[in-house]
């Protein structure tokens, strides 16, 4: 019986949602911290028409296609990425401070299988902040972390088909 995991056939259980990574495309560094991404979604809206000599059904063809914003979240610490990549779309300084030039960055998801090896890898083009949360609700008598959060605009997004199911046999790679 087929399984889903042709070189891994011994394998029932698909990937868990808990072991990923987020990487910058320019110089291949981990975004640090990053411990929940929101789905990637993407909808194509739906073009309606009628054929003149049969109005009685509709013809539908694809139409637009919208990517949703994507939101990364992380424990709040002395690193400050989220929070310069936030401002160089909108710096306190006004719009004269905006960086036209690096606003857009091109990222990599990668999905991990149990053992660490990248399972899933995609492609997130010309993404750019449009909201970021320095600090979440304070509550004193809550018991949990302080959560950053950054919702990016993307313009589309694409699995890389060259990331191959990993062999579930071979070492931990390395850390990066």
């Amino acid at each position: 019986m087929a399984t889903g995991f042709p070189k891994n056939a011994h394998r029932v259980d698909p990937y868990k949602n808990y072991k990923f990574r987020v990487v910058s495309a320019v110089d291949g560094k981990t975004v640090l911290g990053v411990s929940k991404v929101s789905a990637l979604k993407r909808t194509t809206q739906v073009v309606t028409y009628r054929s003149g000599g049969d109005n009685s059904t509709d013809t539908k063809s694809p139409g637009r296609t919208t990517y949703d914003a994507v939101t990364m979240e992380r424990g709040i610490t002395h690193d400050l990425e989220f929070e310069k990549w936030a401002n160089m779309v909108h710096p306190y300084a006004g719009d004269t401070a905006m960086d036209l030039v690096n606003y857009k960055k091109e990222l990599i998801l990668e999905v991990m299988n149990e053992k660490g090896h990248v399972a899933l890898r995609y492609f997130l083009h010309k993404c750019w902040v449009s909201e970021f949360t320095a600090v979440p609700v304070l509550d004193a008598s809550a018991n949990a972390i302080a959560v950053e959060s950054i919702k990016i605009e993307i313009e589309g997004w694409e699995r890389d088909p060259d990331t191959k199911e990993p062999d579930e046999a071979s070492p931990v790679p390395a850390a990066s």
